[in-house]
Parts: C-alpha cells; structure tokens; sequence
C-alpha cells in the first residue's frame, strides 16, 4: 500500500499551526496525537484505495494556500516546502472529524470499507476524547473556530459516510 505520511504530516502540521495547543509539552503531545489521528483517518477516507494514494503521489495534494487565506494564517517561520503537501479536502474532514467525536466515530466504522483499515489503530483520543485530551486540544476542537475549514468539505465528508452506509450525525 503505498504511503500518506508526507500528506497526514503536513495536515498534522497545518492544523497544529493554525490551532495551537495551550503551553506545555503534555498538551502539544496530546493535541498532536487528536490531530494526527483525525488526519490520518480523514486521508484514508479521501485516498481509500492503493491507486488513489498513487495518484496523489503524481499529481499532489494542493497545498495551504486557500486554507491560510481562509484562517488568516501565515506561512510557518520555519519554511514552506512541507506546506505543499497540505491537502485541503483532508484538513477540512479532519477538522469536521475534531469537532464532532460521534461523526469520527462514524468515520472510523467507515474504516473498513477502505484498504487501509488496518492502518490507522487505535483512535480512541479522536473518538473518545477524555478531559485531558479535551483541554489539550482546546482550540483544535472547538466547533466555532473550525466552522470555516470544516464546512469547505463537509458535504463531501458527509456523502462519502452515507455512500458507505455509516450513518453520520
């Protein structure tokens, strides 16, 4: 099965710097661990199949640039060449997938109709968030400030998970 690492991580990364967790290396952690698993399983619901992760590959994500304008970010200090590989489809589901656990739930049932549904393990900090998990990821989470990236996709979102027969919320 070929590989969306480069495509989770700048999601990952993308996320994480528009909705920065609270002071401290517990919460960063915390907050990166929802966000990875919320990229993660919103890139194998985008990319389901090998040859939809081969396309990616040769034709590329798209990139952060509408997702910025859209938050009002501005390119990370540290450079920009990981931003290439920010896919604005995944970051949207992603961000729909944070804001509501019972619809990750949903998306993670919706799993096993892809071939990486052994993929992703364990996403419990996604789906079930505790109070530690919740407080970490303070901004990451909340349903207002995501609103904008969230409904760029969710419709798309949406109809996939019911083509499935999972129901959504």
């Amino acid at each position: 099965m070929p590989d969306l690492t480069p495509v989770i991580a700048a999601c990952t990364r993308w996320l994480l710097n528009a909705y920065p967790p609270p002071g401290g290396a517990f919460s960063r952690t915390l907050a990166e661990t929802q966000a990875r698993q919320a990229t993660a399983l919103a890139a194998a619901l985008r990319y389901p199949t090998a040859m939809d992760v081969q396309l990616l590959d040769l034709l590329g994500p798209g990139g952060a640039d509408r997702l910025d304008r859209l938050t009002g970010s501005g390119p990370a200090p540290d450079g920009s060449a990981w931003r290439s590989w920010v896919d604005e489809t995944v970051v949207s589901w992603a961000a729909c997938l944070l804001a509501d656990p019972v619809l990750a739930a949903h998306a993670h049932r919706a799993l096993a109709t892809t071939e990486h549904h052994s993929g992703t393990g364990a996403l419990r900090r996604l789906t079930h968030p505790g109070p530690h998990d919740t407080q970490a990821a303070v901004l990451l989470r909340h349903p207002d400030l995501l609103e904008p990236v969230a409904a760029l996709h969710r419709i798309r979102l949406l109809e996939r998970l019911n083509a499935e027969g999972v129901q959504a919320a």
